[in-house]
C-alpha cells in the first residue's frame, strides 16, 4: 500500500520538474517516444516499488492484455538479470556494498515498462522519482547532470538557471519511504523488474 501523501508528493515534485521544463524551454528535448531514460537499470525506492505495483494494479483493472504484457516483460528482464544481480536476485534488493558491481550493470536493459511497439510507459503515472526528475537539470552528488540529448550549446549559466529544485520533496520523500519500508517489512533499493514481480 501506497502511504496516503504519496500524492502531495508527486504533485511537488511534478511541480517543480514542470517549473524547470518551463525555464529550459527548447533546450529541454524530452517528448513521448523517447527512450533515452528508459534503457538502463537504476535504483528504486520502496516507495515506488510501491507505487509502482499500485499502477500496475490499475492497469489490470482497465486493460488486463496490457498488464499482462508488462508482467511478460517483466519476468523476462529478471531471467536476463538475475545471474550477474548485484544483490539478492530472490528478494530484488540491491547490496549497496556492491555499487562498483553496479556501476557497469544491465547498462543495456530496456526498463521492463516501456512498451516496445510505442516507446511509451505502460506505467507513467506511476513511475519512480528517477523517472520523474529526469530531462532537466538535477543536482546529485556528482555535480549538475542533464541528459545528454538536451542541453546542446547551453553555457554552464544557462543550464543552472533551469536545475529542479527538489529542496521541498526531499525530507518528504524520506519519511515515506520508511513508511513504506515499513508496511512492507522490506527496506532497501530495488529494481522495477523485481518491484512488479508476482
Amino acid at each position: 500500500m501506497l502511504p496516503a501523501a504519496d500524492q502531495h508528493l508527486i504533485q511537488i515534485v511534478d511541480a517543480a520538474v514542470a517549473d524547470a521544463a518551463r525555464r529550459s524551454g527548447p533546450m529541454l528535448l524530452c517528448a513521448p517516444g523517447c527512450t533515452q531514460c528508459c534503457i538502463g537499470v537504476f535504483p528504486i525506492s520502496q516507495l515506488d516499488a510501491a507505487r509502482l505495483r499500485e499502477g500496475l494494479a490499475r492497469l489490470d483493472s482497465t486493460d488486463a492484455e496490457h498488464a499482462s504484457a508488462v508482467r511478460q516483460r517483466v519476468r523476462q528482464s529478471i531471467a536476463r538479470l538475475t545471474a550477474e544481480f548485484p544483490g539478492d536476485p530472490q528478494s530484488g534488493i540491491i547490496d549497496v556494498s556492491r555499487a562498483a558491481d553496479f556501476e557497469n550493470f544491465a547498462n543495456d536493459e530496456p526498463c521492463p515498462v516501456l512498451d516496445p511497439a510505442t516507446g511509451l510507459c505502460d506505467l507513467y503515472a506511476a513511475r519512480p522519482m528517477t523517472c520523474r526528475t529526469f530531462g532537466p537539470p538535477l543536482r546529485t552528488e556528482d555535480g549538475l547532470g542533464v541528459c545528454e540529448l538536451c542541453f546542446h550549446g547551453a553555457t554552464t549559466e544557462e543550464i543552472a538557471a533551469c536545475e529542479v529544485d527538489l529542496e521541498s520533496a526531499s525530507a518528504l520523500e524520506s519519511t515515506l519511504t520508511t513508511e513504506a519500508e515499513q508496511t512492507t517489512g522490506i527496506k532497501g533499493n530495488t529494481l522495477v523488474a523485481w518491484a512488479l514481480i508476482s
